[in-house]
């Protein structure tokens, strides 16, 4: 249930949605003859827009959660990297087969990258379907395709297909390895990400050594200079925003250590 309700809720509550349902209803309400609601609606609708689109609210969101943790020095030796699912896109890899990266492909390659540099750690991919209302190829599935094609030894890899979001990539993965006291585990996904993949992964009882891809942002006074792309700059609210609710519906229901969890 967890699961739908937070599909549906971003659906309706995510920036550019918002946006759309503000500007009607001020339109409605012009059409209804309540002119001056109307045009607070639309004028409030604009100047969202406006503020995603031409500021650095988007880089300034998403820093904040790149910065929670910085890339660690990594050890001499490790027991496995857990690689999160999201930088497949299961919907196009459906239609078209094969697999399809995304934005978020740093997430794979890192995993590669880091398979070759640690030849004897296991290799973890977690992901399984996460659309609601469609069927789409299972994630799992297009990683396994993904990393044969970069030459990982199929032996090496291991394969979490279940989990639906990042709780569920925890608990499962968790089950699936069975780490041991002591063992050191990295775990690889979006920098903006980290945060709440680690709350999730502390609450699992799973302690991981957290290691940040797909960094989105500059650092210091680079932050403050929005991007030319308005685009861009309406992605990064986007994803800052649904990152924001998600910690605290996760935090909220328990399934996080902590509102904002950083490192110990």
């Amino acid at each position: 249930m967890f699961f739908v309700l937070s599909k549906i809720g971003w659906f309706l509550l995510q920036p550019l949605a918002l946006v759309f349902v503000l500007a009607v209803t001020g339109l409605v309400a012009m059409l209804l003859r309540w002119r001056r609601l109307g045009a607070g609606l639309l004028a409030f609708s604009l100047a969202i827009f406006g503020i995603a689109a031409f500021s650095p609210a988007g880089l300034l969101m998403t820093a904040v959660l790149e910065d929670r943790f910085p890339v660690p020095p990594l050890p001499d030796n490790i027991a496995g990297i857990v690689v999160l699912g999201g930088a497949l896109d299961t919907r196009v890899a459906r239609f078209r087969g094969g697999y399809e990266l995304n934005e978020a492909a740093d997430r794979m390659t890192a995993g590669v990258a880091l398979s070759r540099r640690y030849p004897n750690a296991k290799l973890v991919f977690t992901g399984g379907v996460a659309a609601v209302f469609e069927d789409d190829a299972s994630e799992s599935q297009s990683a396994a395709a993904f990393f044969a094609d970069m030459g990982v030894p199929a032996e090496r890899v291991m394969f979490e297909g279940r989990a639906r979001n990042t709780v569920e990539n925890a608990v499962f993965t968790k089950a699936l390895v069975e780490p041991k006291p002591g063992e050191v585990w990295l775990l690889v996904t979006s920098a903006y990400h980290m945060p709440r993949s680690v709350g999730c992964f502390r609450r699992a009882g799973f302690e991981v050594l957290p290691y940040p891809v797909d960094h989105r942002t500059p650092s210091g006074p680079a932050n403050w200079r929005p991007s030319s792309d308005t685009t861009r700059n309406v992605e990064k609210v986007h994803y800052a925003i649904r990152e924001y609710l998600g910690l605290a519906a996760y935090w909220a229901s328990g399934k996080t250590d902590a509102l904002l969890p950083g490192p110990r």
